[in-house]
């Protein structure tokens, strides 16, 4: 599943950088994440970089996109041209 960021966010703008498929962005009020983008680091890192580097915690698994290991590890395939 991807990750989403709850209203908790305090817009501190560290997780946007820290994303390697480049899924956060500012919306409106707080940063948000592309599900379709988000392989919850899947294919880069062993943990998701974004919940490594928040202050405040806001950034849990988004519970109304699952997604297994080896989908987002598909994703991740896909969105770096490796598969």
């Amino acid at each position: 599943m991807s990750l989403i960021i709850t209203d908790d966010c305090i817009n501190c703008d560290v997780c946007e950088p820290e994303c390697p498929n480049s899924a956060i962005s500012q919306g409106e009020e707080i940063y948000v994440i592309d599900p379709n983008l988000c392989t919850e680091c899947v294919g880069h890192y062993d943990e998701p970089q974004c919940q490594q580097v928040c202050p405040v915690d806001c950034i849990p698994l988004d519970v109304t996109n699952v997604e297994s290991k080896d989908e987002l590890m598909q994703k991740y395939l896909i969105i770096t041209g490796k598969a």
